[in-house]
This record gives structure tokens, sequence and C-alpha cells, in this order.
């Protein structure tokens, strides 16, 4: 192996490793507080979730072991079945974050109208549209024998080796990219924008409101009108720094795969395999950020998890000292007699 691959190969160990403490670390917050249960937005994260870490047990260790040994992993059936499932759970993943800004986009847009229009009902309706939109193009691809271990990424993924099939795979792949990665890249833009747009209109209400109460309070010490002034810009910059945050992510995680892949396409454009695996690997990095981009960084999930922490730690303390009164108590016997 060459010093480039032993980097790789240890990035993909890290990326594993993040993604898997990360994820579990979301489903058992989901799992522990009824009041994320009861919110319709955790289904979504909960599904997302799921893509994650089915994605860091299936198909991560096998490109470790393509990277590692530089040919297929295992056999055609197992290659088959794991790159049906990078299909389907990179498309799931990226319609479930779409699926995410909807919900932010109802829920700041049209707040009174929120739980009418976003309910349990609703949202498993989405996810029924998310799972058959992303299981109907590996099933194309499976029936067509375009699935395979593909030596420029190291891993098992859409694949052709057959010549006389290139017009025919090169339009699915365009379609697919088009209608996962374009598609869900054109409602995150629109969706958060929106909430932008309104955010900004939001904050520049309380900001006419604060200058107001600042010119009334003539006496205010100038300490607590400098801490007002900042937090007003502070609040100016938080909507956009989440929002960056969540489109930002996205991009710079899939946009180089999706463009390596249709580039590749063309037989003008050579890619070094390094850049193939790299680009995988940025891909893998959305498993690994959505859990913090999504859950871990907010309030409840924060709160959640501490408590988690804190109870575990709570039973620790109380086996501890309920050992050290045994032993004790058994000292005490052992001197008597």
């Amino acid at each position: 192996m060459s010093i480039w691959e032993v980097i790789l190969a240890f990035v993909v160990v890290v990326l594993m490793l993040v993604a898997l403490l990360a994820n579990v670390l979301v489903l058992m917050c989901f799992l522990y507080s009824a009041d994320i249960r009861k919110q319709v937005p955790g289904l979504f994260i909960l599904n997302l979730t799921f893509c994650n870490l089915l994605m860091t047990v299936s198909n991560m260790p096998l490109t470790l072991a393509g990277i590692i040994y530089k040919s297929q992993p295992g056999g055609d059936q197992i290659c088959h079945i794991v790159g049906f499932l990078e299909t389907f759970l990179t498309t799931n993943s990226m319609l479930s974050m779409a699926a995410l800004s909807i919900d932010r986009w109802i829920a700041v847009v049209f707040p009174l109208s929120y739980h009418s229009k976003m309910r349990y009902r609703d949202a498993a309706l989405i996810l029924s549209y998310t799972w058959l939109h992303s299981v109907s193009f590996p099933i194309v691809a499976a029936s067509l024998s375009w699935v395979g271990f593909h030596h420029l990424y190291a891993s098992c993924t859409l694949y052709n080796r057959r010549p006389e099939d290139r017009t025919q795979f090169v339009i699915f792949t365009g379609v697919f990219h088009t209608l996962s990665f374009l598609l869900s890249l054109v409602v995150l833009c629109f969706t958060y924008l929106k909430v932008l747009k309104v955010a900004r209109f939001h904050c520049k209400r309380i900001d006419v409101i604060t200058m107001q109460t600042l010119v009334l309070l003539v006496d205010i010490h100038p300490s607590v009108r400098e801490r007002c002034l900042e937090e007003q810009k502070r609040r100016r910059q938080r909507a956009t720094k989440k929002i960056s945050t969540f489109i930002g992510t996205f991009i710079l995680c899939f946009a180089p795969y999706v463009i390596t892949r249709l580039v590749e396409l063309s037989s003008v454009v050579h890619i070094s395999s390094h850049w193939g695996i790299i680009s995988k690997c940025l891909a893998y990095s959305k498993a690994v950020s959505d859990p913090f981009v999504y859950s871990l960084l907010r309030h409840q999930y924060k709160k959640t998890w501490k408590d988690i922490i804190n109870k575990i730690l709570k039973r620790s303390s109380i086996n501890s000292s309920a050992l050290t009164s045994e032993s004790h108590n058994r000292n005490m016997l052992q001197l008597n007699e």
C-alpha cells in the first residue's frame, strides 16, 4: 500500500467509528426521550439515522477492504447486495434531508397551520414516497446488472461493464442524479431560503423594537446597551449560519461524488483513483455530519444525552456504593467472629 492508500484507509476507519458512535447516540436519544418521539421531525431524523447506520456497517467496511486489497471484497452476490444498498441509502438520505427542510419551511412560514399540515400521517406518506423513490433506481440497476465493484471508488456501487449498454447507462445515471441529488438540492435551497427570509423579517421587527427601547431608556448603562446590540447582531447571524450549514454540508459532501460520477461517463477525462476514493469518503462523511447538524447540537438532544449520561453515572455510583457497603458489612462480621 502506498502512503496515499494508508491515509485513505485511516480516514475511512475514522469515519466509520465517528459515524457509528454519533448515529447510535441519536438513536438512543430517540428511544429515551418521549418528547422527541412525539415530534413529527423525529420520524425523518430516525429514517436518516437508520440510513446512516446501515451505510456505516455495510458499505464503509467493504470500501475499506477494497482500498486495502485493491480488489472486490467477498463474492459477487455480497457486492451486488452492498451496491444495491449504497444506491438506496444514498438516495434515501438525500430525500430525508429534503423532507426535513420541508418540515422546517411549513413550521416557520405557516406556524398557525403547521399541526394540521404536518401530522404523523403526512410524515408517513412522505417517508413512503422517499422509500419508493429510493428503491426504484437500485431495482432497475440490479435488474440490468449495473451493480458491481468499481475500482475507481474501491466500493460496490453502480457500475456498467458492458460497452453495448453505455448509452442506456449514461441516461440512467443522469436521471438518477437529477432526481436524487439535484431534486433534493433544489428543495433544500427553496425551503431554507424561504425560512431565512421569514427569520430576517422577524429579526428586523425585533431590531426596531430594541432600538426604540434603547432610545427611550436614556439612563441605561452603556454596557447593557452594548450587550443588546451584540445580541441583535448574533440574532441576525444565527439563522444564516444554520441554513448555510444545512445547505453547505449537503453540497460539500455529495457534490464532488456526483460530479465525479457524471464526469466519469465521459471517456475523454481521466479521473485518478485517489480522487475517486476521496469523493467517496466525502459522501460517507455526510453520515458523520448529519447527527450533529440535525440532532446532537440541538438543545433538546443535548439535554437528552446529558440525562442519559447522568443516569448511567448515577447508577454506576449507586452500584459502587452498594458494593462498598456490602464489603464493609462483611468485614465487620468477620471481625465479630
